[in-house]
């Protein structure tokens, strides 16, 4: 009831904001504004995650997964979306026919999942979301993977390991009170991120997570 009445909330207050983007997109270059692409959803089933385009058209035929900030593919219109993340927002439609959540850990491409230890296929047992504990920590993965000659590598090597700690304690810890305080983080976060670190490092400690995942979030090193 909460994911389903937030995305509907979500979808008319953004309604506006979405339209310009897409219509934005659309002019750069004709083509459809909406990106849409596997994802592998919970228990392993995939399906077709939405997502505002920034990329040039077919760009995925490169078959890489991972981006960073100076990636080619990336149009001008892209990076503004990109930086502010507003791509993510059509998610709110996924959200809405109960493919994901509102909070949840971030949904991978399949090549990705297969790579998962034992430990880490407990990330798929709940449904994917919008926004998590890693979203917000690891919201620069552009800046992380850019000058990297293989993004794919780059992100197993510098982000999965934190990335994957993060959604771990969140599944294990989730409520509606925690989900709805990832919600308010994450929009502080596209004003200062330094100040939601410092809040969700704070949250973390409330909840009992160990100074070794605290010190992942805070990213000072």
């Amino acid at each position: 009831a909460f994911d389903f009445l937030g995305s509907f909330l979500g979808l008319l207050v953004f309604s506006p904001l979405l339209i310009i983007c897409l219509a934005l997109v659309w002019c750069q270059d004709r083509h459809s504004p909406l990106y849409i692409s596997n994802r592998v959803g919970k228990n392993g089933r995939l399906f077709k995650m939405v997502k505002i385009r920034s990329m040039s058209r077919n760009a995925d035929v490169t078959g890489v997964d991972s981006t960073g900030d100076n990636d080619a593919r990336i149009t001008k219109i892209g990076k503004l979306i990109r930086r502010l993340k507003i791509d993510e927002v059509a998610q709110l439609w996924n959200v809405l026919t109960g493919e994901m959540s509102l909070v949840g850990p971030r949904p991978n491409v399949e090549r990705e999942t297969r790579l998962y230890t034992e430990l880490e296929k407990t990330l798929l047992t709940v449904k994917p979301g919008i926004t998590d504990f890693a979203s917000i920590v690891f919201s620069d993965e552009g800046t992380i993977l850019s000058g990297h000659l293989n993004p794919d590598v780059a992100y197993n090597q510098l982000i999965r390991p934190g990335k994957s700690a993060l959604g771990l304690f969140y599944v294990k810890n989730s409520n509606i009170l925690v989900d709805l305080a990832l919600i308010m983080l994450t929009l502080i976060s596209v004003l200062s991120r330094y100040w939601a670190l410092a809040m969700l490092n704070q949250l973390l400690r409330m909840m009992g997570a160990n100074p070794e995942l605290r010190e992942i979030a805070l990213r000072k090193n």
